[in-house]
C-alpha cells in the first residue's frame, strides 16, 4: 500500500527541549489515520511540520512521495487541505465570501464553493457574516475551506472542537465518507480515544513527543481481548505449575493470576492441573480490558 505521509526520526526542539522526538510515522493511502495523544503531547507541532509551517530540528518528512522542502512545498500544499488548531477567517465577510477568497488563492473553480458548503451543511448560513457564526459553524467553515480543491491529503487537528453532540456525529460521518467518496487520505488528531475509535482505520499514539504505538486500529483492539482472572489458595505455586504446563498465564504484582485465554479446553485443563496438585480455586472470572485501559497503560498517565 502506498504511503502518503512518512517521517523518519522527526524531531522538534524548543529552548533545547524536545517537543517531538524521533517520530517515525507511516500513513497509508486511503486511510483515516487517527493521531492520538494527551493534550500537549506534540500532535499540533507534528502536523505543522508535515505542512511545512514549522521547520524540524532533525529528521525527514515526505508527503505524497515527495520530500517536504522549499522546492516542493507549494506543489504539495496544492494537494493538501488542513485545519490546524482554530480556523482562520475574516469576521466581517460572509462564509461564502471567505471561501471565495480561498478558492481564488487555490485556483479552484468557484462552483466548488457550493459543493463544500453543502458537504459541511453551511449552505443555509453562507450569507451570514462569520463574526456571527457559532464556534461549531466556524469549525465547519474551516473544514469547507480545507476541502476546496478536493485534496489528496486532509489534515484535521481536533476537528470536533466546539461542536455539539449532533455536530460531532455529523463530523465523524463526513470524515469517514471522504476516502471512498473523494479518494482522500485523512490524518486526524484527537485526545479522545472514543472519537478516534469511531473514525480511524489506523492509529498512532504519541506521548511526550514520542510515538508509542502505530498500527491498524484492529491491532489495538486485539489487546482488549478478554482474559480469565484466577485466585487460588497459592497463586505463586499455581502460576509456576500452569507455566510449566505451557499455559498462557501471567502473575501480576498484586499476586493475581491471569490466564490469557477464554478457550474452554484451556480453562478446564488449568482447573484439572490445579485440582491434581491440591491447589484450591477461590475465584475464576472473565476480565475485559477496555481500549481506554490500553490507552492509559500505553501513555502511563490519565488524560
Amino acid at each position: 500500500m502506498e504511503t502518503v505521509i512518512k517521517t523518519t526520526s522527526l524531531t522538534k526542539q524548543y529552548h533545547g527541549k524536545n517537543v517531538v522526538s524521533e517520530l517515525d510515522l507511516s500513513v497509508p493511502s486511503g486511510s483515516i489515520y487517527g493521531f492520538l495523544g494527551p493534550n500537549g503531547a506534540g500532535k499540533s507541532t507534528t502536523m505543522k511540520m508535515i505542512l511545512g509551517l514549522t521547520k524540524p530540528t532533525a529528521g525527514n518528512i515526505s508527503v505524497l512521495g515527495k520530500p517536504v522542502n522549499q522546492q516542493n512545498r507549494i506543489a504539495l500544499l496544492k494537494n493538501t487541505g488542513s485545519l490546524i488548531e482554530s480556523p482562520a477567517y475574516y469576521g466581517h465577510l460572509t462564509g461564502r465570501e471567505n471561501l471565495a477568497l480561498i478558492a481564488s488563492l487555490k485556483q479552484v473553480p468557484p462552483e466548488q464553493i457550493d459543493d463544500v458548503l453543502r458537504i459541511v451543511h453551511l449552505d443555509n448560513q453562507q450569507e451570514k457574516k462569520v463574526s456571527h457564526y457559532s464556534l461549531g459553524m466556524k469549525q465547519r467553515l474551516g473544514l469547507a475551506a480545507a476541502l476546496l480543491g478536493y485534496p489528496k491529503l486532509l489534515l484535521l487537528d481536533e476537528p470536533t472542537n466546539g461542536l455539539d453532540p449532533a455536530g460531532i456525529q455529523e463530523m465523524r460521518k463526513l470524515i469517514c465518507s471522504l476516502p471512498a467518496r473523494y479518494g482522500m487520505t485523512v490524518f486526524v488528531s484527537s485526545h479522545l480515544l472514543a472519537e478516534i475509535d469511531q473514525m480511524a482505520t489506523h492509529v498512532g499514539i504519541i506521548d511526550n513527543g514520542a510515538l508509542i504505538f502505530q498500527n491498524e486500529l484492529s491491532v489495538l483492539h486485539e489487546h482488549s481481548r478478554a482474559r480469565m482472572k484466577l485466585l487460588t489458595t497459592d497463586n505463586a505455586a499455581a502460576s509456576s505449575l500452569l507455566k510449566q504446563a505451557g499455559l498462557p498465564v501471567v502473575l501480576d504484582r498484586g499476586g493475581l493470576i491471569y490466564l490469557n485465554s477464554r478457550k474452554p479446553e484451556v480453562i478446564l485443563r488449568a482447573g484439572r492441573l490445579l485440582y491434581e496438585s491440591e491447589i484450591g480455586i477461590l475465584r475464576l472470572e472473565e476480565e475485559q480490558k477496555s481500549l481506554e485501559d490500553i490507552f492509559l497503560s500505553l501513555v502511563g498517565r490519565s488524560i
